[in-house]
């Protein structure tokens, strides 16, 4: 099914794949070098065309254009406002997908509409309106050009199938593309998906995709590096199809995608009124990639990905065939995953032998496309879900592909099961819709199944728990009335159907400034929307608390800043920052704070004699070897460590919310995202690592870090560091890793805002 090779490999003709560079020369008939070789990617003629820096390894990247949604853009526009923005310089869309709802907080989650909608106007944006789009159906229907890449602030900022380079970061880096400076990277690996065969009957995108991530994801196969989609498979697959899979590649850890184009695409252009943004793609005659992933597709077969990661996957049928041995092995690990906080179970689901959930959701990025509900549709037509506990609910991706849904009768079909259509949003992928009961299991076409990603909360004692499965099979489950059912298993009943634009749905709906600012409008503020709070510069020296140690194999954004109904808060810096942690350490916000109590007397000149007992007790242990350290000179602040931190969603609130109660650093053996140590570093927190199995320090002792600021300055590979217990020192080693000399700027002013500030 997945074959991953040892090392790099050349792909000749767009067809052939060899390891040898003496076939390469036979081949071609002359010498080709990997360098040269490597620059036949589509990946790297698209990194050039768009780099600034003149240096093929040192890439500055402008982007063409930016798209956010409800609880990314208020954060990002207020970072750029404080830092002098007076017009969006490239086209910007501003989608109302993820709070939608307005029924958290009262008015808060309207108020950031209204707040999105007045600075479309004032600076030249664009607005979709709550329940039009999810924020990639916009992209894909209006945004994407073949060529051309595009930076999103969500994490599943994916159009590589359309032959668009996208890439989800944290909302800092948006503000810099806003303020016209660059994305700064080195030249990143390019892995080839190679596509060979063509998907069985009931075999969907999600299956593909799941496939793939459960044979990449635990061994950083292609983390940081783009996924370059091209071999015979491709044209096997439409367009919708090969979005379902692109989507899916977030939850690889790669920076990005791009697929070799073709009629199919041409096609999603013209039909979308944008046969002009088509272009085709594809490797030169001899391109070189760092590692393949070799996908059969023929042999791929329906799969489900059981909590609480998109790479704890197994086929539906290796599951029905193993139901007590697998479920108690995810039982096990659950209980690393949630900390023993709630009796989490599995096995209780198995009934006669075969296993029942409780839900069926297809939704969003990932589910909510034009075939993936048609084909749930034909699966479920003439079948009902019954009148017990299981329930299904399908949200299509936009306005657009719904009215298609109703034309075609898929609508109807649907709905005569049993099952709900809804609007276009974001929810049932971050915990915002379609909350299951206590100890339900439901299954899901979404991009992600984390803890909490349904909605549950464990500090209240709630647990339910999500398997990611493609729309098919899902559909196949329902029918079934919720035994778990592979869609292979249905009579063949899936129909193609030809889809149709209506252009005219968003014309009629959708604020396009077409990029002319109006500085005559007034930016509209709820009273929730907060600007940032100030931030002081790196001092130099520092003395760090450690307020919560977290020793999971990976931490989620979702365990660092809750996703959910939290999000109505993401406007409000202090506010939101009340949740940090709350699901995977409750008592890191009380700890964080009270030392940002000391920092904050440290601001006002109070000497570290005449702090907290602690902090006096620190600094006295500090001065047997630092008698110069003051309060002038030594800021106070909290880190926390874990092993693995980042990975899921790209918001910048992961960080920041750490940053404005008071942290300095965080501590890990690796970042699992570029994106989540980027947020980081735009936040003026230092991203340590240490070696695994070193830690010499434990939660709430303090760390001594003397001369920071210097060793930031002087790019010192190693950073002296010293546990403060007992009354002495000892001393160890930390590291930065990799920094550009812009990003150690943004450490050493504090932040981002800090960096840019008028």
């Amino acid at each position: 099914m997945i074959k991953l090779y040892d090392g790099g490999a050349y792909l000749l003709k767009g067809s052939r794949l060899v390891t040898e560079e003496a076939a390469v020369a036979a081949e071609c008939g002359t010498a080709v070098s990997r360098e040269e070789a490597a620059k036949g990617t589509m990946a790297w003629d698209i990194l050039h065309a768009h780099n600034r820096s003149g240096d093929e390894k040192k890439l500055n990247i402008r982007f063409d254009k930016l798209t956010s949604h409800d609880i990314t853009f208020v954060g990002i526009i207020q970072t750029a406002r404080a830092s002098g923005l007076k017009r969006f310089p490239i086209p910007y869309v501003l989608t109302n997908c993820h709070n939608s709802l307005c029924a958290v907080g009262g008015t808060i989650n309207e108020d950031d509409h209204v707040f999105g909608l007045s600075c479309a106007k004032r600076y030249g944006g664009v607005y979709v309106p709550p329940h039009m789009a999810v924020i990639h159906q916009f992209a894909r229907e209006m945004l994407a050009t073949a060529g051309g890449m595009i930076l999103g602030s969500d994490s599943h900022t994916r159009y590589g199938a359309l032959g668009t380079m996208a890439v989800g970061e944290g909302g800092p880096e948006l503000v810099k593309q806003l303020l016209e400076q660059t994305y700064d990277i080195d030249m990143p690996g390019v892995v080839a998906v190679y596509l060979k065969g063509e998907p069985a009957r009931g075999v969907g995108p999600q299956d593909v995709a799941l496939a793939i991530i459960g044979a990449v994801f635990k061994n950083g196969y292609v983390k940081n590096k783009v996924m370059e989609f091209v071999g015979p498979g491709v044209e096997k697959l439409s367009a919708d199809y090969r979005i379902g899979v692109d989507v899916m590649t977030t939850e690889t850890t790669c920076l990005s995608s791009i697929w070799q184009t073709d009629e199919a695409i041409r096609e999603f252009y013209a039909i979308h009124g944008r046969e002009s943004d088509y272009k085709e793609l594809k490797p030169a005659d001899v391109a070189y990639y760092d590692g393949v992933v070799e996908v059969d597709l023929s042999a791929v077969k329906p799969m489900i990905a059981l909590p609480f990661h998109p790479s704890n996957t197994y086929t539906i049928d290796e599951l029905n065939a193993n139901l007590e041995d697998i479920l108690a092995d995810c039982e096990e690990k659950g209980k690393v995953s949630l900390d023993g906080a709630v009796d989490f179970k599995l096995r209780n689901k198995i009934k006669n032998g075969k296993l029942l959930v409780d839900q069926g959701i297809i939704a969003g990025c990932a589910g909510g496309g034009f075939e993936n509900i048609c084909a749930a549709a034909d699966i479920m037509d003439g079948a009902y879900i019954g009148s017990d506990e299981f329930n299904m609910s399908v949200y299509p991706a936009s306005v657009p592909v719904y009215m298609e849904l109703i034309k075609n009768g898929a609508a109807a079909k649907l709905l005569k099961t049993g099952a709900i259509i809804k609007t276009a949003f974001c929810g049932p992928c971050f915990g915002a819709g379609d909350t299951p009961a206590n100890n339900e299991f439901s299954i899901r076409h979404s991009t992600r199944n984390f803890p909490n990603r349904e909605g549950s909360k464990l500090q209240s004692g709630q647990i339910a728990s999500v398997a990611l499965m493609d729309a098919r099979s899902i559909a196949a489950t329902a029918a079934n009335k919720g035994i778990l059912t592979p869609a292979t298993e249905v009579p063949e009943k899936i129909g193609k159907y030809k889809y149709h634009f209506d252009s005219s749905i968003y014309e009629n709906r959708v604020f396009d400034s077409h990029g002319m600012a109006d500085e005559s409008v007034e930016v509209k503020f709820g009273p929730n929307i907060k600007d940032w709070p100030s931030m002081v510069a790196l001092t130099d020296n520092l003395l760090l608390k450690v307020v919560s140690e977290i020793h999971d194999p990976v931490t989620t954004t979702d365990e660092l800043i809750p996703s959910g109904e939290t999000s109505s808060y993401r406007s409000n810096p202090l506010g939101l920052a009340e949740f940090t942690l709350s699901r995977k350490d409750p008592a890191y916000v009380g700890r964080a704070k009270e030392v940002y109590a000391q920092e904050q007397k440290r601001r006002e000149d109070v000497a570290f004699t005449e702090m907290a007992p602690e902090i006096a007790d620190a600094v006295k242990a500090v001065w047997t070897q630092f008698p110069e350290v003051s309060a002038q000179n030594c800021g106070i602040g909290s880190t926390i460590f874990a092993v693995k931190p980042g990975d899921g969603s790209a918001r910048e609130q992961a960080a920041s919310c750490q940053k404005v109660l008071g942290g300095w650093a965080n501590i890990a053996n690796e970042y699992a995202t570029k994106r989540y140590r980027s947020n980081l570093i735009n936040w003026g927190m230092l991203p340590f690592v240490i070696p695994e199995g070193e830690l010499p320090f434990a939660n709430l002792d303090y760390i001594f870090l003397p001369d920071i600021r210097k060793a930031v300055e002087e790019k010192a590979e190693s950073i002296r560091a010293f546990v403060v217990k007992d009354g002495a020192l000892k001393e160890f080693a930390l590291k930065l890793g990799a920094l550009t000399d812009t990003e150690r700027q943004i450490i050493l002013k504090g932040c981002l805002i800090n960096y840019n500030r008028v």
